[in-house]
């Protein structure tokens, strides 16, 4: 018997495309015989699903599994070659089963899944991501599948009391950030989770406009601070302007008018936005 070592497995992955573990099942059972182990893949239908593999996948739908009581949500991203099968009925119910299998067992191995898809629905299928939530302490997760399912959002905000999380006031507000979130696309909550290397490129770019050239050093500061503050009135979530509110206020006087109502300290806590082909950009 031939030694079954990891790059043999990664070998008989590349010839036939199919899952790790299915080429390593086959190679024990062909007792490490590559062309043997090849024919079983084949015949077991992991293989040919693997032909499909070499296709790209673009298009597909976001999908979302929120628990009873939202204190744990999953967002998952599915891929498929076209739009016409992201739009077929079996594919949204594929991936709705996916968002729950992943929600239920963040670890669950899904090339079974998958494979068995592609052999139904005849496109190459890629589960290209997902992200798993669960409250810490009170509070609620909740997700939002845009129009389509191209767009996908999942949250995590938090408040001080129990009877917060059960109000229809704190429930309405989490609604209403999953739709800003969507709609606005940023890319943290707040100024203070913005990486420092992402606020020294802004302000490198903002130097070197045309706009600061022969600008006095102080003046410089001065407009330089100002273009930083409308970075992250775009890419801070609680800073940006409520578009419920056609950005009268922004996103943190909002929670803070909900959180005075209620007598509470709320708190948007994190989120994901998931855009349909992301991931293989």
């Amino acid at each position: 018997m031939a030694e079954i070592t990891a790059a043999n497995v990664g070998k008989l992955r590349e010839m036939t495309g199919a899952g790790m573990m299915e080429c390593k099942r086959a190679l024990v059972e062909a007792q490490g015989d590559m062309d043997k182990a090849v024919d079983i893949l084949r015949k077991s239908g992991a293989a040919s699903a693997a032909k499909k593999a070499l296709r790209d996948a673009r298009e597909g739908l976001i999908a979302q599994h929120i628990t009873p009581g939202g204190k744990s949500g999953v967002l998952v991203e599915v891929n498929c070659e076209t739009d016409f099968v992201a739009r077929n009925d079996s594919f949204r119910a594929f991936c709705d089963d996916i968002a729950k299998k992943v929600a239920a067992n963040a670890s669950v191995d899904l090339e079974a899944d998958r494979q068995a898809a592609v052999g139904k629905i005849g496109e190459n299928i890629k589960i290209a991501r997902n992200a798993r939530m669960e409250v810490s302490g009170n509070g609620l997760v909740a997700a939002y599948i845009h129009t389509g399912a191209k767009v996908g959002v999942l949250v995590e905000v938090g408040a001080g009391k129990d009877s917060t999380v059960t109000s229809e006031e704190f429930k309405q507000l989490v609604k209403d950030i999953t739709l800003q979130i969507a709609a606005g696309h940023p890319f943290a909550v707040s100024r203070e989770q913005v990486a420092p290397e992402v606020i020294a490129k802004e302000r490198e770019i903002a130097a070197q406009s045309d706009r600061l050239k022969g600008k006095p050093a102080q003046a410089m500061e001065k407009i330089l601070q100002g273009v930083l503050e409308k970075f992250y009135q775009t890419y801070c979530l609680v800073d940006q302007g409520f578009v419920k509110r056609n950005s009268e206020i922004s996103v943190k006087d909002y929670v803070a008018e909900v959180a005075k109502k209620l007598g509470d300290e709320i708190t948007i806590r994190r989120f994901v936005r998931f855009q349909v082909g992301e991931a293989t950009a």
